[in-house]
């Protein structure tokens, strides 16, 4: 039974092999995951649709079509009683365990014909005159240029030899060798994903005019109200409550008074979108990548949550697909659970606005006439300010600060 590179969208037309989880030779049982494919956007996995001994006929870090034979399953093999498909990984581990040993030899130093003092053979040319006149004084006689007949050194030799350094020292110490570069340099294909990632970004950079505007929002009355109904909102809805959500609701609030941040251009014409299908940007390990919430504005905060966890495992466990990322109108990062006090967000291509939030960390500000110490957060908002001018990007974060410091405006959609 052949293996076959399976459809994973309408515009993609080939896919890289990420990794065979199962080697050549191994028993497969069906329904197994047998490898992991990459396209430009998500990872796909393909399972073994029936039992038998896999063969490969591609290697990982090929570009395979759609369609194409990349393997296939003997379904007429038994299977064996014991498993060996941890043995690839052990011959792994020797390889590695052998390389190391012969980079971890220490290093041969040249001989020193001088160290440990002067030989016997240095100065039975000498004369005696001369002999006693360079032990005294603790000359090396190797450095004295002889001017005498053949070559040989004279009493005025040695009285006038003058070393730039201090002979004695330098006779006695080894010669030292140049520091060499320890470490190795490991070469790694970029995956598909990686590569697409690369490609947009730079992409976004030269084709539209990024500008990023940024606000503090004083995050005070927000986590008072998340910590007052947390654990009643996880009991009753099965999710923790974040601060992703109220953002969410936050943004489509603002993005119904400024709808430019919701519209995208396409070649001379904009297009306004009625609806907010909101991108929330999730680390994964091969890269970053953007779910997108569909018709967020029709979802409740426990909802919202909701999609995000389940999003977020998606993405760890390499499941997210391309359904999932398409046909968002407007992104939200959050760089502070990483720690990132400010950045400046990159818009995702061909959405027009992209909003940064940033680590909570506890600053001195005025209130009135007093300084006190709150809970601030920068704000940032990269847009392309070819259909959006500054004061609309402006007072787009501007309304985003005043529903999130006053969550009721949400609520009451003021």
């Amino acid at each position: 039974m052949d293996i076959k590179v399976p459809e994973v969208g309408e515009s993609i037309t080939e896919a890289e092999i990420g990794e065979w989880l199962k080697k050549d030779g191994d028993y497969v049982n069906r329904d197994e995951v047998v490898l992991s494919l990459e396209t430009d956007k998500a990872s796909v996995e393909v399972v073994a649709e029936a039992a038998g001994v896999l063969s490969t006929k591609a290697s990982e870090g090929d570009t395979v079509e759609i369609g194409s034979v990349i393997g296939s399953i003997d379904t007429s093999a038994e299977a064996p009683s014991g498993s060996s498909e941890d043995k690839p990984k052990e011959d792994k581990k020797e390889n590695q365990s052998s390389g190391s040993s012969s980079n971890g030899s220490g290093k041969t130093e040249a001989p020193n014909s001088h160290q440990g003092g002067l030989a016997a053979a240095d100065t039975d040319h000498l004369s005696p005159a001369v002999r006693k006149m360079v032990n005294e004084k603790g000359i090396d006689p190797t450095k004295i240029d002889g001017t005498g007949p053949g070559g040989r050194i004279t009493k005025e030799d040695v009285m006038n030899f003058k070393p730039s350094t201090n002979s004695t020292d330098k006779k006695e110490a080894p010669a030292r060798e140049p520091k060499q570069q320890k470490g190795t340099t490991e070469r790694v294909k970029m995956t598909t994903i990686r590569r697409k990632i690369a490609e947009r970004l730079v992409s976004a950079q030269q084709t539209a005019a990024i500008l990023t505007t940024f606000n503090e929002v004083d995050m005070t009355a927000l986590m008072t109200l998340r910590n007052q109904y947390k654990d009643d909102f996880e009991k009753k809805h099965g999710v923790r409550l974040g601060f992703m959500g109220f953002f969410v609701k936050a943004t489509i609030e603002a993005l119904k008074e400024f709808p430019a941040v919701n519209a995208q251009i396409e070649g001379t014409d904009i297009l306004y979108n009625n609806f907010f299908n909101i991108g929330v940007a999730v680390s994964s390990p091969k890269g970053l990548v953007v779910p997108v919430l569909k018709n967020a504005e029709d979802m409740s905060l426990a909802e919202i949550e909701q999609n995000i966890k389940d999003y977020a495992i998606k993405a760890r466990d390499g499941k997210i697909t391309i359904d999932d990322m398409s046909g968002g109108t407007f992104t939200i990062s959050n760089g502070g659970v990483f720690g990132s006090l400010m950045s400046t967000p990159i818009l995702n291509p061909p959405q027009s606005g992209i909003l940064g939030m940033h680590k909570i960390e506890k600053r001195p500000v005025v209130i009135g006439d007093e300084i006190k110490i709150r809970p601030m957060m920068y704000l940032a908002l990269s847009y392309d300010h070819r259909m959006i001018d500054g004061k609309e990007s402006v007072s787009f974060l501007v309304k985003i600060k005043e529903n999130i410091e006053d969550p009721s405006r949400i609520l009451l959609q003021v």
